[in-house]
């Protein structure tokens, strides 16, 4: 499952277990990014904050789809084949068509992107590949390009929060070794109006 230990749902003790019951899925399945966090149970707890407040907040601006392509997107270029499986079956449940959603994967995947997206969608996936590969050539010139593509300021920092998470997930995720063994792919905390509602269906 992962290059360092962790504990399943049945050995976990109280503290670990309380927060296990908050994340879990059908028949107490555990996704592997999230148990890898089990040695520090409250990293797993600063984890899920932040994903489900990032990706699954129904006060987001920009469709969940967009977000997710994004996640996708990121995961590619960070080489997390981890992060794309989910993340895509999660895209194609959203989109319900799976021929738009092999399209997105396939442009991610041989670089066109052009291809398959509007100008303004382009432009913020364009804005992560930046932040994602050469952080250091950033500046406000990226910030006023969204704009004019008629990103507002708030829609701004939702994609730029997609893409620091996913970033952060990916080396996460990459860096212990991270697997699919007996993970169930696409599931998530899909009750966007609820943000303390974790639990993966």
């Amino acid at each position: 499952m992962s290059w360092i230990k962790t504990i399943s749902y049945n050995e976990a003790n109280s503290n670990l277990k309380r927060i296990y019951d908050k994340v879990k899925g059908p028949n107490n399945n555990i996704d592997n990014v999230l148990a890898i966090h089990s040695l520090r149970p409250h990293s797993l707890t600063g984890h899920m904050s932040l994903y489900k407040n990032v990706l699954h907040n129904s006060n987001n601006k920009i469709p969940k789809w967009f977000l997710e392509t994004i996640g996708v997107y990121v995961s590619f270029l960070n080489s997390c084949d981890y992060c794309v499986s989910h993340h895509f079956t999660g895209l194609k449940r959203l989109l319900n068509n799976d021929k738009r959603s092999n399209e997105i994967l396939n442009s991610i995947k041989n670089n066109t992107l052009d291809q398959v997206f509007d100008q303004m969608h382009l432009s913020g996936l364009k804005y992560a590949k930046k932040l994602t590969l050469t952080l250091d050539k950033i500046d406000k010139n990226d910030i006023i390009n969204l704009r004019n593509f008629n990103f507002t300021d708030g829609e701004i920092l939702e994609i730029n929060q997609v893409t620091s998470y996913f970033n952060y997930v990916n080396r996460t995720v990459v860096g212990l070794g991270v697997n699919l063994t007996d993970d169930i792919l696409g599931l998530s905390p899909n009750n966007s109006d609820d943000p303390n509602n974790w639990n993966h269906q």
